[in-house]
């Protein structure tokens, strides 16, 4: 059996003061009117991966509200080789905690028990808003191929925060820099590499692949750079110029991802609204199939209100490549009929909301 959630139990998340679910590897279909507390079922989810999930909310954003106490994710990861408890916690002004089978761990070590992949509506502008939430899109590609690649950024963010501060004092000293940018190149040279790896397998997977969705040709837009030494050598060179900026200029914070709509020869930000919308789905699928290819188990997927932007036919090819992956899908949409196609495929969770509570219930048969 695929890799799978097998229990959620929330307390004091968002919207949800308690809800409990179990649950097997097929797909998950939640439905429920807008603003019950579907999508906040998804990001607990998604909170079972490094980073600050598929909203990006701090940990104090996430309490829920008027208690203002402590929230808590638990789950229970089954698949092959699989049976981990995993644990995480936030008390009002402390940063998330984590704990696996009882241990704390930092989050990064969340990305070697389970690969995530997802899609939001947010995600809808990906193409024609800044290339922040691009670089966002191709690091989470990255980190599931590479649990490493967390580490990494990190260790890059970390080093450039101290440069950057040397910069905005005006040290000129060059051995202030020389250890900062060494860390910085190390781990720029990593990143780079695990990004256009990332790109390659994502264009392994499209090629030739049987389904409904379109292809996209991606290309990393960054320096002309690839070694810790050509890095090293660059920053050094940029720095009375990042001097004048306050900030460093080079390096793979600075860059962008680009797409085009492999048929019409297209770049996605000309493309129509679904042409992008589906070109974006057609990314997240290569994603779960090239992780399939790669592990020999597909990787959760969240995609949350896909099926609504979606007619019949595409929500029944959506449903089937899911199901022919043998993923365990989360989707939410505001009623069931989003999901007919799905039938005894999936599991169905109903969520409603009284008087700014959220119940989540499991139904024992498709809807």
């Amino acid at each position: 059996m695929t890799p799978h959630v097998a229990t959620l139990s929330l307390s004091h998340f968002r919207s949800h003061r308690r809800a409990r679910l179990d649950l097997d590897g097929r797909p998950v279909a939640i439905f429920g009117p807008n603003g019950a507390g579907k999508t906040n079922l998804m990001e607990a989810v998604s909170l079972l991966s490094p980073g600050r999930g598929l909203r990006r909310a701090a940990a104090e954003e996430i309490i829920r509200r008027p208690e203002g106490i402590g929230w808590k994710v638990a789950a229970e990861v089954a698949g092959p080789g699989l049976g981990h408890e995993i644990e995480l916690t936030a008390e009002p002004g402390q940063p998330r905690a984590t704990r696996i089978d009882g241990k704390a761990a930092p989050q990064t070590a969340l990305a070697r028990l389970l690969r995530i992949v997802w899609l939001v509506p947010a995600q809808d502008r990906l193409w024609i808003e800044g290339a922040d939430g691009r670089r966002r899109f191709l690091d989470r590609i990255a980190l599931s191929f590479a649990p490493d690649h967390a580490e990494a950024s990190l260790a890059y963010e970390k080093a450039m925060r101290d440069r950057n501060r040397l910069l905005k004092d005006e040290v000129t000293d060059a051995r202030w820099y020389a250890a900062l940018e060494r860390q910085m190149a190390e781990a720029a040279a990593a990143i780079t590499a695990t990004r256009r790896d990332a790109i390659a397998r994502i264009a392994a997977a499209q090629d030739g692949a049987a389904t409904a969705f379109p292809a996209a040709r991606l290309t990393l837009e960054t320096d002309d750079l690839a070694t810790p030494d050509a890095f090293a050598a660059a920053f050094a060179d940029s720095r009375g110029r990042d001097m004048a900026s306050g900030r460093t200029l080079i390096g793979p914070h600075r860059a962008d991802l680009a797409a085009v709509y492999a048929d019409k020869d297209m770049p996605a930000a000309q493309c129509s609204t679904g042409e992008q919308k589906a070109l974006l789905i057609s990314l997240v699928l290569a994603n779960a199939r090239a992780l399939k290819a790669e592990t020999g188990a597909a990787p959760l997927v969240l995609l949350d209100e896909v099926a609504a932007h979606l007619d019949a036919g595409r929500r029944a090819a959506l449903f089937d490549e899911i199901c022919a992956l043998g993923a365990q899908a989360w989707m939410t949409g505001t009623g069931p009929e989003l999901f007919v196609e799905l039938a005894d495929r999936a599991q169905y969770v109903t969520v409603s909301e009284t008087r700014g509570e959220s119940r989540a219930e499991l139904l024992d048969r498709a809807p």
